[in-house]
């Protein structure tokens, strides 16, 4: 009798056990939230930059449906939307926000002070007031940071040694993105070295491709320098046309617009920083302080080529060029 009571008593411990040992077993499920100033990805228009962010937090054990749940906000390139969007995720109880972009960065910093937010690649996060120094943030905020301002006399010598007789150079900004004065500013004081003459072009959309390659090509601009912007990031099949249709060569740092037809590209693996965006995240969820990790810079500068679309526009790439570049597409 002692033995069949011990045996049941033991039976109702386990029962009672087994629903908090399953509780315990059960992943935490973190909430991140991601806010993007461009176009929301989709099946005709994927984002080789947000999957390289996915993958790499999968890389890590984090996955969508298992432990981790993604709020997405996407600005559609109307940039005045990414307040008002930022503040939306600042109060979504997310455990870390990520963001691509000077513009969207600005947003979240707007936001909030308190969570952790990860910048997948800005223009110059110290000069635009998002960290204090580059190895030691000091907030809330870090990241990558790319180099588009310091490349932009390279893009220039770039496009003087492939475009014969230029004289008039186009650049291609974003009137929301508060990192493209600088930008302009250095493209100018480069051209007038050169004795270049500089057409600055305004676009927010992707129909504002079109109407500001036409402008240049109608203004006589030899060239056309596309600013680093995240909503541009997203448009490079509407530069590639454009670069085609109005025989206007381009260079921007965005290589994925060369593989869609844009003439060429230099600039760092941006793909590749939204994968380290993901480690940065690992790092947060187990407990890292984000303004004791050091916001990282490109280390290698890559040059791209489309000799496709070189043959297209009747130039002849220079054997200099041709030697130093890192990929010519054909």
């Amino acid at each position: 009798m002692n033995q069949r009571r011990a045996l049941l008593a033991a039976m109702s411990a386990g029962a009672l056990a087994a629903p908090f040992t399953a509780l315990a077993q059960q992943p935490k499920i973190w909430r991140l939230g991601f806010l993007g100033a461009g176009t929301r990805p989709s099946a005709d228009r994927p984002d080789a930059n947000i999957d390289a962010f996915m993958r790499g937090l999968r890389e890590l054990g984090y996955a969508e449906g298992k432990n981790l749940q993604m709020e997405w906000r996407f600005a559609q390139g109307r940039y005045e939307q990414l307040p008002a969007l930022a503040v939306e995720l600042a109060r979504a109880n997310c455990d870390v926000l990520v963001t691509y972009g000077t513009a969207g960065a600005q947003a979240l910093k707007a936001a909030t002070q308190s969570i952790p937010v990860v910048i997948a690649s800005a223009i110059d996060p110290v000069g635009m007031g998002f960290a204090a120094t580059f190895a030691r943030p000091g907030g809330n905020m870090t990241g990558l940071s790319v180099l588009a301002v310091e490349l932009s006399q390279k893009h220039l010598d770039l496009l003087r040694d492939m475009v014969p007789r230029l004289a008039r150079v186009a650049v291609l900004v974003n009137p929301g993105n508060a990192g493209h004065a600088a930008l302009l500013k250095q493209v100018q004081a480069g051209a007038a070295i050169r004795k270049y003459q500089v057409l600055a072009l305004e676009a927010r959309l992707p129909d504002d491709i079109e109407t500001a390659f036409a402008r240049a090509k109608r203004e006589k601009a030899g060239a056309i320098i596309i600013a680093g912007d995240a909503q541009f990031a997203s448009l490079g099949k509407q530069i590639a046309a454009a670069t085609l249709k109005h025989h206007l060569p381009s260079i921007g740092i965005y290589r994925g617009h060369v593989a869609e037809g844009a003439l060429m590209s230099y600039g760092q693996d941006i793909a590749a920083f939204h994968h380290r965006a993901a480690a940065y995240v690992g790092k947060i969820l187990k407990g890292a302080n984000p303004a004791e990790l050091p916001i990282e810079q490109p280390m290698i500068i890559e040059l791209f080529i489309n000799g496709k679309t070189a043959k297209a526009l009747g130039l002849k790439i220079p054997h200099s060029l041709l030697i130093s570049a890192d990929r010519v597409l054909e």
